[in-house]
């Protein structure tokens, strides 16, 4: 490994095509690991794989590890990262420092555990071998080595929890860090795919924000996630709905509600095809949140204005100020919630 120059804190500099584009648009980077003066090198241990993503991948692959595998080095060897070209999106990653930039400005050392905060979509990849892939937690295990920009956010992995529930959780942070600036005291909140890494965490700060007076309604398709919203106790209403069913759901949420609808609906399924569900099912004048990766802009824009719905529609950022510490909170407070994603996930 060798420092060169500076770099662009954006990472500007890794993109190869187009060049010079910013690193998550650009189709591909630079993954060679010559350190520039504002990079961070990472040893990788695991990838987490954006949900939507695992999902198409694993299709892709017939639901053959192996196979899995290979079609993620395929993808790292043609773009230089993680970026699935059909869903578009990436994932995250847990390793240790190995190196630090002298322009990176960050107060991190050689030897620290971290996880990245921004998406592989962005950062460059370089993939040795992979070691196992999980397709239950959609994490793969490598020996290899990854970029991160001046710019890019991290956390350092808690003392408190095991290292790949950390990642579960740290892999969603941005889901309940927005439901908590969304959701105010007395609503009607409905989380779609809420058996799912995201729609747990969501449904914990729903429940908090929305209070006593509030309700919260959780909507899940499989038998699996139904028990697990059940379990957690922070559903008023617990529906089994198919999302992309889009009249269907909102019958069901209209007789939930006695036909007010939901003031915020928060989207964290996995699959195409469930923008209508959330728009239907929200209130006028109310505000769908669209975390999941699978959402298609056009769906819902078009959409919306198809059935004369007159929402605020958010897109969902995956960082929000303190949301790494708040998604870890959510598992220290509520040990139902812990146990279920030690289960799957640890």
């Amino acid at each position: 490994m060798s420092v060169v120059k500076t770099g662009c804190r954006y990472g500007t500099h890794r993109s190869l095509e187009p060049l010079g584009s910013l690193p998550q648009p650009a189709w591909k980077l630079d993954n060679t690991m010559d350190l520039y003066a504002s990079e961070l090198l990472i040893n990788v241990e695991t990838l987490n794989i954006d949900a939507a993503s695992f999902r198409q991948i694993s299709e892709q692959a017939q639901g053959d590890p192996q196979q899995i595998g290979k079609i993620i080095v395929d993808t790292v060897a043609q773009r230089g990262k993680q970026h699935n070209p059909v869903t578009g999106s990436g994932g995250m990653l847990i390793g240790t420092v190995a190196a630090i930039g002298p322009k990176n400005g960050n107060e991190l050392a050689p030897g620290q555990r971290i996880a990245t905060l921004v998406s592989l979509s962005l950062t460059p990849l370089h993939i040795d071998r992979i070691k196992a892939v999980r397709p239950e937690t959609c994490q793969v295990d490598i020996d290899g080595q990854a970029i991160l920009f001046a710019s890019g956010i991290y956390a350092v992995l808690p003392e408190d929890m095991p290292e790949r529930l950390a990642l579960a959780v740290l892999d969603v942070a941005g889901a309940p860090a927005q439901t908590r600036r969304l959701v105010q005291p007395g609503q009607t909140v409905a989380v779609i795919g809420a058996g799912g890494k995201s729609g747990l965490l969501c449904m914990h700060e729903a429940r908090k924000q929305a209070g006593s007076q509030g309700r919260v309604i959780g909507l899940e398709l499989s038998e699996s996630g139904l028990e697990r919203v059940k379990s957690t106790g922070y559903a008023d209403i617990v529906l089994q709905a198919d999302a992309t069913k889009a009249v269907e759901t909102m019958n069901q949420v209209e007789t939930a509600t006695d036909g007010r609808m939901a003031d915020v609906v928060i989207n964290c399924v996995d699959i195409p095809g469930t923008e209508m569900s959330s728009i239907l099912c929200c209130r006028e004048t109310g505000t769908v949140y669209f975390f999941s990766m699978a959402t298609s802009f056009t769906a819902a824009a078009l959409g919306a204005e198809g059935v004369g719905k007159d929402i605020q529609m958010l897109i969902g950022n995956g960082y929000a100020r303190g949301h790494a510490e708040i998604a870890l909170n959510c598992l220290r407070e509520n040990q139902a919630l812990r146990d279920i994603f030690t289960a799957v996930y640890a």
